[in-house]
């Protein structure tokens, strides 16, 4: 199920939104946002249509900052050694929130010194490759994996981000076996995978279309559970002959676990209006991705959620990293 209608039921079973606070969050001095991948990936152009509207809702400067390295943990750790006064936010994804088990010693938790505040959005992943890769759709390139395990590359914007999650998890129910290559980035994986030096891809959907038509790329499958508009041509991965197979990126505004109570439920307030303005979900829609908001105890249970399901892939696949 989609995380846009999960949280939709949660809400309903909810009973009501969390009250509105009379008076937003009145930023001092100019906000950072960190944003742990590359410049000009999908999760940057979230980040930075998110935090436009944030700085007209404020009369603030929100400055992004891309703080790039270890599957978005390096920039998330700056984030949560910053003072929980709302002045530095986080783009928070799958891997800094519920894939981080990955990590065996990682220098900070991730679950007691982040606070996710809300989900911006999500979006499907799109399984691409290279032009000459000798698979014209999914069936091809299942039997071309069976026929030279471990010989086929995937890049990802890092170990444990959505991009690679979804790989793993593909694996899993696939019995595949490819070879990971993680990256700084979805931008400098992609540029990889257009220059062949990579031949697989599970990348976020926003990126893929205008290459896709470009020919730099080939579109083999959706890994939503429904065809998506950005590419209504290209089927799901059921579809395509790949059953049980779902898998969409998530991504998240969060802060310092530090933060006291009554600032992130403004902080919750405010993104939530911001992300219910046409105009910002308007651009969201354009992308492909999905807007999707909640309350600060809608997102504290569907983080629980993701957190135990991306737990159980990695524990499954036996992906663990110093």
């Amino acid at each position: 199920m989609r995380l846009a209608r999960r949280l939709a039921l949660l809400g309903a079973l909810l009973g009501c939104a969390a009250p509105a606070w009379a008076q937003g969050f009145a930023p001092q001095r100019p906000v950072r946002v960190i944003v742990p991948f590359a410049a000009g990936g999908s999760a940057d152009v979230l980040a930075r249509l998110t935090a436009q509207a944030l700085a007209a809702k404020w009369n603030q400067q929100v400055v992004i900052e891309n703080r790039l390295g270890a599957g978005g943990h390096i920039g998330a750790e700056v984030v949560a050694r910053a003072p929980g006064d709302g002045h530095t936010l986080l783009l928070g994804s799958i891997g800094i929130h519920a894939a981080f088990s990955v990590y065996r010693n990682l220098p900070y938790s991730p679950q007691t010194e982040l606070a996710p505040i809300t989900f911006l959005a999500e979006f499907p992943n799109v399984i691409v490759v290279h032009p000459s890769v000798p698979a014209q759709n999914l069936r091809e390139l299942v039997a071309l994996a069976r026929q030279r395990p471990g010989d086929i590359t995937f890049g990802s914007a890092g170990n444990a981000t959505s991009t690679h999650m979804a790989g793993e998890l593909f694996m899993l129910v696939t019995g595949l076996r490819f070879t990971h290559v993680p990256y700084r980035g979805s931008s400098q994986a992609l540029n990889d995978l257009m220059a062949g030096n990579i031949q697989l891809m599970f990348e976020n959907l926003p990126t893929i279309p205008p290459v896709a038509r470009e020919g730099r790329v080939r579109a083999l499958a959706i890994t939503s559970a429904r065809r998506s508009p950005a590419l209504p041509d290209v089927p799901t991965a059921a579809e395509a002959g790949v059953d049980g197979y779902v898998a969409t990126a998530w991504f998240t505004f969060g802060t310092a676990g530090a933060t006291p109570a009554p600032l992130m439920q403004r902080l919750n307030e405010d993104l939530r209006a911001v992300l219910s303005a046409p105009a910002l979900r308007e651009r969201f829609l354009q992308m492909g991705a999905t807007p999707i908001g909640g309350t600060l105890e809608e997102t504290r249970t569907l983080m629980a959620e993701e957190t135990a399901k991306w737990t159980r892939v990695v524990d499954a696949a036996n992906i663990r990293l110093d």
